[in-house]
């Protein structure tokens, strides 16, 4: 059976519990470690960098009177634009243009448009989109504001600063068509995104144009990417006000009891060997399965296939509208309240369900315990499985997820 020497021996129903004999997950996970705060930072085992951050082609390098000295070297950029924070901050000069790439590859100021020449541009239909303030003041002493675009695989990158007296859906929805006439990709089917407050304009820019919005926390190529910017840019630029707060944080809100509609049957705390979940990834599209992978390569993780990895096994006699239902939210990640003896799930941008509760017993805690354990070893890796039956052979839905602190912008 699917679950058959992976099933931690102990069986949850909704909302009670049925006590069997306990066993720790802590024994059988790998040693693996993956710093998410620093994804280029090796460990126990090897992590690569975001390789797409690698570019080929020689930029044009448009200067800003706030152009820095340089310093360390960034990864080569494709196409700069000139800062456009205010209209005084930006100086255009034949002899700029004439200047050592070395230099451009320095300068924090300058803004990115880049696409994968091997890339089919018809090929990307979901873009991944940040619009906020950074910690970074223009001339005028305001926080400048930037436009960050990328797709799941980051052939698509595109950035953009904009003073803060222009932020609204029609500079947005501007922004947009220009990234698809600069670059020549059309427009998107959907644009991802992962801040609560920009809702509105996100929404209504989308809308505008015949684009689908999404809420999602689901847009990891773009947060760690805002990670890398961070260390690389944001820090470096002239204008970079240490310790400054993010303008918009991210919500996490007080949970909410679960709609009847997602409500599963039982439950189990699961382990898989890596290779296993590898091959429930793999059948996401040949068998039709519901659910949602991650391009585990892009975010630098390499596992073990011998690594087990945690994940919550739900089983329901309704298992395939309830797997539906569950593919229209999001989800972005599970974790376990501890104090309250709860499982908690998160989906789009700021829901969160209380999934499933527990009898708090010494038990019990242990292994909730050991499955956060089991999770923070693997870099934060887990899924979601739904089934007909826990010992059936068949997984109508599978979530393969990741925790991932929000970003420092």
């Amino acid at each position: 059976m699917w679950w058959r020497n992976n099933r931690i021996n102990r069986l949850f129903f909704f909302p009670q519990t049925l006590s069997v004999q306990f066993l720790t997950v802590t024994a059988s996970m790998a040693s693996f470690s993956f710093n998410t705060t620093r994804i280029r930072t090796p460990t126990l085992q090897y992590h690569k960098p975001i390789s797409k951050f690698v570019y080929r082609a020689k930029p044009i390098k448009i200067p800003s009177p706030l152009s820095t000295n340089p310093s360390k070297s960034r990864p080569k950029l494709r196409c700069f634009r000139p800062n456009s924070v205010s209209e005084s901050s930006v100086s255009t000069t034949q002899e700029a243009e004439e200047e050592e790439f070395d230099e451009v590859d320095d300068d924090p100021t300058m803004e990115l448009s880049y696409l994968d020449p091997e890339t089919d541009p018809e090929s990307i239909s979901e873009w991944e989109l940040d619009f906020c303030s950074r910690p970074i003041l223009d001339i005028r002493g305001k926080k400048v504001w930037e436009l960050v675009v990328c797709d799941e695989s980051l052939s698509l990158q595109f950035t953009k600063y904009f003073p803060n007296n222009v932020i609204n859906s029609i500079t947005l929805k501007d922004a947009i068509v220009s990234i698809s006439d600069e670059l020549g990709v059309p427009l998107p089917d959907k644009i991802r995104y992962f801040r609560s407050q920009m809702q509105t304009i996100i929404t209504k820019a989308c809308n505008e144009l015949g684009i689908k919005p999404i809420p999602s926390k689901r847009c990891l190529s773009l947060l760690l990417w805002l990670e890398e910017r961070y260390e690389t840019v944001y820090t470096r630029h002239p204008g970079f006000q240490k310790g400054s707060k993010p303008l918009l944080a991210l919500d996490n809100p007080f949970p909410m009891e679960l709609p009847e509609n997602l409500v599963g049957e039982k439950w189990a705390f699961v382990q898989l060997p890596f290779s296993a979940v590898q091959e429930e990834i793999s059948s996401l599209d040949t068998n039709l399965v519901f659910g949602a992978s991650l391009d585990l390569d892009l975010l630098g993780i390499e596992i073990d296939e011998k690594t087990l990895i945690p994940g919550l096994a739900v089983a329901s006699s309704r298992a395939k509208p309830l797997a539906a239902w569950m593919n229209g939210l999001e989800v972005c990640s599970i974790e376990v309240d501890l104090a309250r003896a709860r499982l908690l799930l998160s989906v789009g941008i700021s829901g969160r369900y209380i999934y499933a509760t527990y009898n708090k017993t010494p038990e019990t805690t242990s292994e909730a315990e050991a499955w956060e354990a089991a999770k923070k070893d693997c870099g934060g890796l887990h899924f979601l499985a739904i089934q007909g039956d826990l010992d059936g052979d068949d997984c109508v839905g599978f979530w393969l997820l990741l925790d991932l602190p929000p970003p420092p912008v």
